[in-house]
């Protein structure tokens, strides 16, 4: 496969990496962007899972808490009266 770059800001940065002496070639810098970018969507993926099986324990929370009998709602109208 050959991949042409031709935005002069990309190719500027993939020479600031190869530069740095972090990268071998290139090719290496790219796969490590890739690596890097696939990280990063895992990680928003879990974090909006756990957000999401939250949410969902939090309404079943909601509908099945009681104290004594009462839901929470009952026992605020309860102490405002």
């Amino acid at each position: 496969m050959t991949i042409q770059i031709t935005s002069p800001e990309v190719e500027a940065l993939i020479n600031q990496r190869l530069q740095s002496g972090e990268f071998k070639d290139a090719e290496d810098v790219i796969l490590q962007a890739l690596q890097s970018a696939s990280a990063h969507a895992q990680e928003r993926a879990f974090d909006k899972r756990r957000a999401q099986e939250a949410a969902r324990r939090i309404r079943e929370l909601r509908k099945g808490v009681t104290l004594g009998g009462l839901t929470i709602r009952q026992l605020i109208d309860e102490g405002r009266r």
